[in-house]
């Protein structure tokens, strides 16, 4: 996950190939905008680098200091950028934009607008939002199940769900995880109820409707796009759930109807269950997993030694338990935190993130306004992101990493079908996720655990326990402290199919796209830095789409990423 919430960032490329031809500007105009923007830049920018950096030692140490600093940054920051003597110019200005010659600040403002547009609201609502967030997020990051009488971590709850066969011991781990939600849920609703007053006073139905204009999304085509994915997945999904769940009843004993939530190898069922012949976790087991990760970025051209050593990748008490990426100043200083054990899950998890590293200000031109030096969009950086996960399911990509295979071709049978269950299991997952959000702010006094289990059951295909009434939605740490922003993810990885199949033809000479693992191969890097990193935001999201792989962005390519071979 790429920490940086979303707002603005630009490119050296010709006004025309940025823009096309929109006729001369108003100098006087275009002079304000390039004034506006300085200003901006001078105020905001020490303000955002400080407030990284609190970020990043808050959920690095856990630390109530290091929250209260955190608190106060974001703080500051929104006390400037609600002011409205600074967000009326902008305003007026995005109204006019074609009186403006430069392209990079065209677009500047363009984003500065809705930047400024988000913190209109009442001071006090912003600082109390702020405190309920900093709140739930430490609340999050110190909670450890309790497990059976014992103080577990999240790796060790996954361990319980992907090797126990005992169903008592699975059912403790998985409600043990759980538990964080009856922690986080008075004040999640309160977070809730905030951002929908805070939504309505800037003339928007809810919060959900206003993070996605803020996030330049049409709310229709969401909904219809996820309407597509739901109908293409539908069966397939099914299918492959059907083989899984004979694999897991037998695996626990039990008949396949008598499976639970918590007799799957994921504490929310979006990743791929452990139940193939070829054990995926083996091969990474005794592998140098850093050492693999900063050969293969340094071999197609995006090396990552810098971010290594500003990371902080082991578990600590205190931490938080996830895996983010961030960058702290937009001039190359990029840090993940993450909390690594052996196993594909976390060989992924890096790939992962440091794909969110490489798109960011370390090949991001420096030349770039501050403003547009970051990635294009949310899903883009999701995307890339997830196009180098996928790499950890190719036989090919360990072996020229250095990691023997006992059998390449198990391996690769099994690793196959777990990617192509994985890309089902997520589309799924999202579906509930989009969907129990934009029910939640459009009516948030509903019952939401039943709203929960409802997309549960309907679009992933498990069994509500019976008599369970637990605000589980509230476990998740995305609905809390990353609202509105779970779609994305799967927008990315439709996007992540699009640019693996353009570069299988650009670079790779049309081969085919399952048997492409980028290994040493430079052309990767300078494909992604010319045609998606080098713009840097120049573009909006669908216009980036289009330019880079010659196509809107559709589930074209992810349904053949996910066809039965």
């Amino acid at each position: 996950m790429n920490r940086r919430e979303f707002v603005g960032q630009g490119v050296t490329l010709t006004a025309a190939m940025a823009t096309g031809s929109v006729g001369k500007g108003d100098e006087a105009t275009t002079k304000q905008a390039h004034d506006l923007i300085a200003d901006h830049v001078g105020r905001m920018r020490p303000l955002e680098i400080t407030a990284n950096i609190a970020w990043w030692d808050a959920n690095t140490s856990g630390r109530e200091e290091d929250f209260r600093k955190k608190e106060e940054a974001q703080n500051r920051i929104d006390a400037e950028l609600s002011r409205k003597d600074r967000y009326i110019p902008f305003r007026d200005l995005a109204r006019n934009l074609k009186s403006i010659d430069d392209p990079n600040e065209r677009r500047s403002i363009e984003l500065l607008n809705l930047v400024y547009l988000e913190k209109q609201v009442d001071p006090a609502i912003l600082k109390e939002m702020v405190a309920l967030s900093n709140k739930v997020e430490k609340a999050f990051n110190e909670f450890r199940p309790q497990v059976q009488g014992k103080e577990l971590t999240d790796n060790e709850v996954r361990g319980v769900l992907k090797n126990s066969t005992d169903s008592s011991r699975r059912k403790a781990a998985w409600e043990g995880a759980k538990a964080v939600g009856r922690v986080l849920e008075p004040d999640l609703k309160k977070l809730v109820a905030l951002r929908n007053k805070a939504a309505k006073s800037l003339g928007f139905d809810n919060f959900h409707a206003l993070m996605l204009h803020l996030n330049e999304q049409n709310g229709t085509d969401l909904v219809r796009l996820f309407d597509e994915l739901d109908a293409l997945t539908r069966e397939p999904f099914l299918k492959a759930k059907a083989e899984m769940d004979q694999a897991l009843a037998k695996n626990c004993g039990i008949k396949p109807d008598g499976l639970m939530p918590w007799h799957y190898h994921d504490p929310f069922f979006q990743e791929s269950p452990s139940v193939l012949p070829a054990d995926l976790d083996q091969p990474w087991k005794k592998a140098d997993l850093l050492r693999i990760c900063r050969d293969f970025y340094r071999g197609v051209g995006l090396p990552i030694e810098r971010v290594l050593d500003k990371s902080d990748l082991y578990e600590k008490k205190g931490k938080s338990p996830h895996a983010f990426c961030t960058d702290i100043n937009r001039e190359g200083d990029v840090r993940v935190l993450a909390n690594i054990t052996p196993g594909d899950y976390w060989a992924s998890t890096m790939l992962h993130e440091l794909g969110h590293a490489v798109y960011s200000s370390l090949n991001i031109p420096a030349e770039l306004p501050y403003v547009l030096r970051a990635e294009a969009h949310i899903l883009a950086t999701e995307g890339i992101a997830m196009m180098f996960e996928r790499l950890t399911k190719r036989p090919s990509f360990l072996q020229a990493m250095g990691i023997v295979l006992e059998d390449p071709q198990a391996f690769g049978q099994s690793a196959a079908k777990s990617l192509r269950w994985r890309l089902l299991i997520f589309s799924r997952w999202c579906q509930v996720m989009l969907r129990f959000e934009k029910g939640m702010y459009e009516n948030p006094d509903q019952d939401l655990n039943r709203l929960w289990w409802d997309l549960v059951e309907k679009y992933q295909g498990l069994t509500r326990p019976e008599g369970r009434s637990e605000p589980d939605y509230a476990s998740k740490i995305h609905i809390v402290s990353a609202p509105v922003y779970y779609h994305n993810y799967m927008m990315g990885e439709l996007f992540a199919s699009q640019v693996h199949h353009a570069i299988c033809r650009e670079v790779f000479a049309g081969k085919a796209p399952n048997e492409v693992d980028y290994v040493n191969s430079k052309g990767v890097g300078e494909f992604l830095k010319a045609k998606i990193f080098g713009p840097g935001r120049l573009f909006r999201w669908d216009d980036l789409i289009q330019k880079a792989t010659g196509e809107k962005l559709s589930a074209k390519a992810f349904a053949i990423d996910f066809k039965e071979n």
